[in-house]
Parts: structure tokens; C-alpha cells; sequence
């Protein structure tokens, strides 16, 4: 390298040499300025900053009052939690999982232990969700029934034997003095007999909303299907949807398919071909056959 050359660009004259230095004074100045001057101090009152806080301040203060507004929740049946449900309440899919799995065995949970025991949920979770567990009069008036019991045993006792009650004969009054039923559920009863015409066998009870398998085991102890009932049966290759869809066991959705299924097929020939059209309850595929014709 031919440091001749490069001393050529570093000759400078008195007054350059002076300009140099005064441009290395201002610098050093500014940098001093800026480590022991406080900026900040020259905005502390500026109008933007105040109305910065002042907005601040009030940010603050809605989040503190957010933070004190609890969701309303109520109460609701612990035997119907969804997924979604669950989700939202805390429970974990494997807590979840075990109630769905203890509710497709027809079974139901009676009470917040039971509720633990089914689904294993953590004693802090139970505290903050069972307060809002809603279960059927039935469960709740359990001690006034017990109270009760022997009376309502009695009334169904002759000479220490119970006497069978034919269900599609039962009135309110008779359903009533059943251990585990109230007024609300033996209307529930009632409806469903009224709107299947009677009842063909006691599995039905199983589909009465409320009944607990112990008030069902009650129920069978007093009641029976004694005499043939005396139902209009559906004419399931001629009725319409909406005939259809008014059977209790049937929705709209599968009167539609099986309406659709017939007049594709040809006439549904018995139950087996019914069963095949896609929703088909085919758990209750007995006792629905009871219910319908296929001429």
C-alpha cells in the first residue's frame, strides 16, 4: 500500500483544522447532553402526554371494574352436560367422557357425590360447579318420601301381597304413590302413554325424562302391561310424513327418510327393512314394531 498517496487526502489548512475540531466539540457536547439531560422532563407537560394518562387512568379503571363482573350462570341438570358444556365448566375429556359413558347405560347421577364418583372431578371443581346442580323433585323431596314410604306402600298392599295395577289403567293419584314421583313427573307419564295411545310394556318408563332406575324398579314392582292394548297402529308404507313424524319414537328427520326409503324400495315388508333406513332407533326396534303395520 503507497501511503504517499493517502497522506494527500489528510493535508489540511489552519482554518480547515480548526473547522475539524470545533465539528468534534459540538459532537462531545451533544453526547454529554444526552446521557445527563432527562428529555422526559420536556414533555411532562405536553398537552399530548397528559391526555395520553388521562386516557390511561381510564383504561385502568375499566379493566379494574371488568375484572369484578362475574357471568351469570344457572342451574341446570349435571346429567345433561355436553361437551361443550363440560368444556366450559372445566372438566377435563376424560371427566367428560365417563359421565357420557355412565349416561348411554341409562343411568343417572342423583346427587353432587355421585356426580365425583361418575366423572372423578377434583373436590375445587365440584366446590364451584355443584352449587348449580338442579336435579328432578323427586331427588330433591327424597326425605319427605322416605317419611312417607310405608304409607305409600300400604295404599298397593292387600293382605301382605301387592297387587298389580295395570299402567295404561293408572291414574295420577295411583302414580303419585309411588316412591321417587311427583306431580311432574307422573304427567310425564301420562303424556307419553297419551300420545303413543297406551303402553305395549314397561321398558317405556325408561323413556319418561326423570325416572331414576330405582323409581323405575318401583314402578315395575306396582305396575304391569295387564291386558292387551288397544292402539291405532301407524300404516307405516301409507302415512304420511307428518303422521309419521307425530310418533313419538320417529322425528321429522326420519319420517322424511322413511318416506323417501318407500317410495324408492317399494313397501317396507317388516320391521327389518325399517331398520335399515339410516336413524332408525334400532334399541327400540321391538317395541316399535308394536306400533306399526305393514300392510
Amino acid at each position: 500500500m503507497d501511503f504517499k498517496k493517502i497522506a494527500v487526502y489528510f493535508k489540511f489548512t489552519k482554518s480547515q483544522r480548526t473547522g475539524i475540531l470545533f465539528l468534534f466539540a459540538i459532537i462531545a457536547m451533544l453526547q454529554l447532553g444526552y446521557f445527563f439531560v432527562n428529555v422526559d422532563s420536556f414533555d411532562k407537560d405536553s398537552p399530548e402526554k397528559q391526555k395520553w394518562l388521562a386516557m390511561q387512568t381510564i383504561i385502568d379503571s375499566l379493566n379494574q371494574s371488568n375484572s369484578k363482573i362475574v357471568s351469570k350462570t344457572y342451574p341446570y341438570n349435571p346429567n345433561f352436560i355436553t361437551d361443550y358444556k363440560g368444556y366450559r365448566l372445566g372438566m377435563s375429556v376424560e371427566e367428560i367422557d365417563r359421565l357420557l359413558a355412565f349416561r348411554k347405560e341409562n343411568k343417572y347421577v342423583n346427587s353432587a357425590r355421585e356426580f365425583q364418583d361418575v366423572t372423578k372431578v377434583s373436590d375445587s371443581l365440584l366446590n364451584v360447579i355443584a352449587p348449580n346442580f338442579k336435579f328432578p323433585d323427586w331427588v330433591k323431596n327424597k326425605i319427605a318420601y322416605k317419611k312417607n314410604a310405608s304409607y305409600e306402600q300400604n295404599t298397593f298392599v292387600s293382605k301382605g301381597k301387592i297387587v298389580l295395577t295395570d299402567i295404561n289403567k293408572a291414574s295420577q293419584e295411583d302414580l303419585i304413590k309411588i316412591y321417587g314421583i311427583g306431580e311432574v313427573i307422573s304427567l310425564r307419564i301420562l303424556k307419553l302413554k297419551e300420545s303413543l295411545g297406551e303402553f305395549v310394556s314397561m321398558e317405556q318408563m325408561k323413556d319418561v325424562w326423570g325416572l331414576s332406575p330405582e323409581v323405575i324398579d318401583n314402578l315395575n314392582t306396582h305396575f304391569k302391561v295387564l291386558a292387551s292394548p288397544n292402539i291405532k297402529k301407524i300404516d307405516i308404507n301409507n302415512a304420511s310424513v307428518k303422521e309419521i313424524a307425530q310418533f313419538p319414537y320417529f322425528r321429522y328427520a326420519l319420517a322424511k327418510e322413511i318416506v323417501t326409503y318407500r317410495s324408492m324400495n317399494g313397501d317396507i315388508r317388516n320391521i327389518e327393512d325399517l331398520a335399515k333406513i339410516n336413524g332408525f332407533p334400532v334399541e327400540k326396534i321391538k317395541i316399535i314394531e308394536l306400533y306399526l303395520t305393514f300392510n
